[in-house]
């Protein structure tokens, strides 16, 4: 279902879907870093995952994170870069979250 969660975000095979949550993190993302999606941020590892249906299979799933995985790896470096916590808005939180079918940290 994680798949299916990031797909019905926007993040798919054929790109972000207009309108979608996906595009409205990303053009979130693009003004805040003055026109550009970072590599590794949030929208560019989420439109990753969604195009290869890989969240599932990286260790985002839907009852949360699977030990030993990418995801596990990915949030232990967030944490130690920030002194022990995976910081709200992260790639690591943020694709943990559209994953559960969430909306990503937004209010």
């Amino acid at each position: 279902m994680s798949d299916q969660n990031v797909h019905n975000a926007g993040f798919t095979s054929s790109g972000i879907a207009r309108s979608s949550l996906a595009s409205s993190m990303m053009s979130r993302e693009a003004r805040a870093s003055e026109g550009g999606v970072r590599s590794g941020g949030p929208t560019a590892t989420l439109q990753k995952m969604g195009a290869r249906s890989s969240t599932h299979s990286s260790g985002f799933t839907c009852s949360g994170i699977s030990g030993g995985s990418q995801a596990s790896q990915m949030m232990s470096q967030e944490a130690k870069s920030h002194g022990g916590a995976t910081p709200r808005g992260s790639t690591t939180s943020t694709v943990q979250s559209i994953s559960m079918g969430g909306k990503g940290g937004r209010h």
